[in-house]
């Protein structure tokens, strides 16, 4: 079992940052992926970022030059820096641990004002 807990969400306005954080505890001996997803009201949940256990990251196009995946050198907090914030960024971000199965944190709300 993995646990995972984020932060930093919050109410910013356009072309504004944010920086989320995803800890993770549990047995991670078998992560191989962590990242983010996101899910705005009345949308499917979608792919944000993810850093893979050799460090190599993956971006959706629409975030791609504008946020920034990265996570400690315990590999157990992950990271979103999210630069140039729109409103179509508004969304609850979910932070994942993949191995065999999913491990889902709670959600954290970012809104992003026009």
């Amino acid at each position: 079992q993995v646990q995972l807990a984020e932060s930093g969400g919050g109410l910013v306005q356009a072309g504004g940052s944010l920086r989320l954080s995803c800890a993770a505890s549990g047995s991670m001996s078998s992560t191989n992926r962590m990242g983010w997803y996101r899910q705005a009201p009345g949308k499917e949940r979608e792919s944000v970022a993810h850093i893979t256990s050799g460090g190599r990251t993956a971006y959706t196009d629409s975030v791609r030059g504008r946020f920034t995946i990265s996570r400690d050198n315990a590999k157990t907090t992950v990271y979103l820096q999210m630069n140039g914030l729109k409103p179509e960024d508004t969304a609850v971000y979910f932070c994942y641990s993949a191995s065999d199965r999913y491990f889902w944190g709670q959600g954290t709300q970012v809104t992003v004002s026009s």
